[in-house]
């Protein structure tokens, strides 16, 4: 599948991480286009739709999911899309300031395919962006 058919799908609230984890992919070199949701109601609307037609259904997916969201748990989005027929396949990076080890092994047991703590430091936190960004450049999308 070509990379650019690819569309990231950020559910992050706080504006200030959006900007920089979406400047960061950009420089990692990595152009897909993103898709950005500040609550979990709106993504779960775009992933889902009304009823079982999804917008997102035929696209192919690589969710970047923050999981304090103010409006429901970024855990129950990723059970959600993991327990999806059509969205199951599709890769969950979860990004967030959750540290708890049973919270972490709560995602991968739900289906996260990668876990990254997001740092206090401004500039651990572009770091690790960055490589996630290395990361969006390799990593095969299955087809929708």
């Amino acid at each position: 599948m070509n990379e650019k058919l690819v569309t990231i799908v950020m559910i992050e609230d706080d504006e200030g991480h959006a900007r920089l984890i979406e400047k960061n992919i950009r420089r990692a070199g990595v152009n897909n286009p993103i898709t950005s949701f500040t609550n979990g109601t709106d993504a779960v609307n775009y992933l889902f739709g009304e009823g079982k037609d999804s917008i997102a259904q035929g696209k192919a997916l690589l969710i970047l999911l923050d999981l304090n969201l103010p409006d429901m748990s970024g855990t129950e989005i990723l059970r959600r899309v993991k327990e999806s027929p059509g969205l199951r396949c599709t890769p969950v990076v979860v990004l967030t300031t959750t540290d708890d080890k049973a919270e972490i092994q709560r995602c991968y047991d739900l289906g996260a395919n990668v876990y990254i703590t997001k740092p206090v430091n401004y500039d651990n936190f572009a770091n690790a962006i960055r490589q996630l960004g290395l990361f969006f450049a390799v990593i095969q999308v299955p087809a929708a």
